[in-house]
């Protein structure tokens, strides 16, 4: 049974912390991408960050570089999101999603960067909310 599912959301003030959790179970994780994406109300769904099957490669989007972390525990099934310095503009249901990664694949880092797989799997989505 194919299981996607997120945790770690809630309500923090600026500047505060967060760590989601992405779990998985029913499909080969380590051969798969991980990317967080992240969906405000009225907004268009936005690529938040991304870890190539390996933890080789990671990728950020520029408004959460350097405050957010990926990262993920392949003996878990688990892909993990710390957010350091949370914003009122953070606010959002955030997504994990998981996309097949070809072991011939000739620049992991590129497709990390411009999220190019096709992401087959979804998790329900937690909420995020930044706020005072």
């Amino acid at each position: 049974q194919l299981q996607f599912v997120e945790s770690g959301g809630g309500l923090v003030q600026p500047g505060g912390s967060l760590r989601l959790s992405c779990a998985a179970s029913g499909f080969t994780f380590d051969a798969y991408a991980i990317a967080w994406f992240r969906q405000a109300p009225g907004k268009e769904r936005e690529g938040v960050s991304c870890i190539s099957s390996s933890a080789g490669s990671t990728n950020y989007a520029d408004s959460v570089k350097g405050r957010f972390t990926i990262s993920r525990d392949n003996a878990k099934n688990t892909v993990y999101l710390q957010m350091n310095s949370l914003k009122p503009e953070d606010t959002a249901i955030y997504y994990c999603a998981a996309g097949y990664e070809s072991p011939t694949a000739l620049d992991v880092q590129a497709m990390c960067n411009s999220l190019k797989y096709e992401f087959a799997y979804w998790g329900q989505g937690t909420q995020v909310t930044v706020s005072s």
